[in-house]
């Protein structure tokens, strides 16, 4: 019985557990919310995943990513993970895309076919690219509409984008972009209808080069970040996968 998986399979058994093996996930944004989703998916048995993120781990990352820690400050965050996960399980197979997701790398990404698309973006612009993409496509994907500026993770939720309702300026934008898009039901997202807080403004303005060379400069403002949000709703989007999956194979 001692094997990596055993616990898992005393629950969902052997037979659901070999249908994990085989399924192939995409997760982008290897921050708090995606990273925390990756780990567990991998832990439940999940082992081909394709990563896309361009960035790397800073000392600002420690507090609340789960890749993040004194020994990885300054490594690619898809470097970190290959590690971290193939430690976890030696059969993982990853597809690396250490590149900043902005939709031209689509038709490359894409050639696979994924059974999953963990959306853990933090852009504006590329997150509704992403959702688009997958929504016309009918690609089963969970999207996370921030985890900054708040502090409760039990008030956070996973509902179609109908259903919420927030004071959040981040997600009330995600929504109207997905409107102008003609997106008003049909995805499902983890949020919060907690009040946002934060002591300070931060902006920034973040000069990315891409793999071929471009250039892309964002102005970002710096959310407030706690430990637990973040871990909370990358966990959801993780228990929304599972929960869907081992509900459409036992039926």
């Amino acid at each position: 019985m001692d094997n990596v998986f055993s616990r898992n399979e005393m629950y969902w058994g052997k037979d659901f557990q070999e249908f994990l093996s085989h399924l192939n996930i995409a997760i982008f944004g290897l921050g708090g919310v995606g990273g925390y989703a990756l780990e567990m998916l991998c832990r439940a048995g999940i082992k081909n995943f394709a990563l896309v993120d361009f960035d790397v781990v800073s000392k600002s990352n420690i507090n609340r990513q789960i890749i993040a820690l004194n020994s990885t400050v300054g490594l690619k965050k898809t470097q970190a993970f290959e590690k971290r996960l193939k430690d976890i399980n030696p059969d993982v197979s990853l597809t690396i895309f250490d590149d900043f997701y902005d939709g031209a790398q689509n038709e490359q990404i894409f050639t696979q076919k994924f059974d999953f698309v963990v959306d853990a973006i933090d852009s504006l612009r590329a997150k509704i690219t992403l959702l688009k993409y997958c929504y016309d496509r009918k690609i089963n994907v969970i999207t996370s509409f921030g985890a900054g500026n708040r502090l409760d993770g039990s008030r956070l939720k996973v509902s179609d984008i109908s259903q919420i309702n927030t004071k959040c300026a981040f997600t009330k934008n995600v929504l109207a972009c997905l409107k102008k898009e003609g997106i008003e039901h049909g995805l499902n997202a983890v949020w919060s209808d907690e009040k946002p807080k934060s002591l300070k403004k931060v902006k920034n303005i973040e000069r990315i080069v891409k793999k071929d060379g471009t250039q892309i400069e964002l102005t970002k403002f710096t959310p407030a970040s706690t430990p637990v949000v973040p871990a909370f709703s990358g966990l959801l989007c993780a228990n929304y996968i599972l929960n869907y999956l081992y509900g459409n194979f036992k039926n």
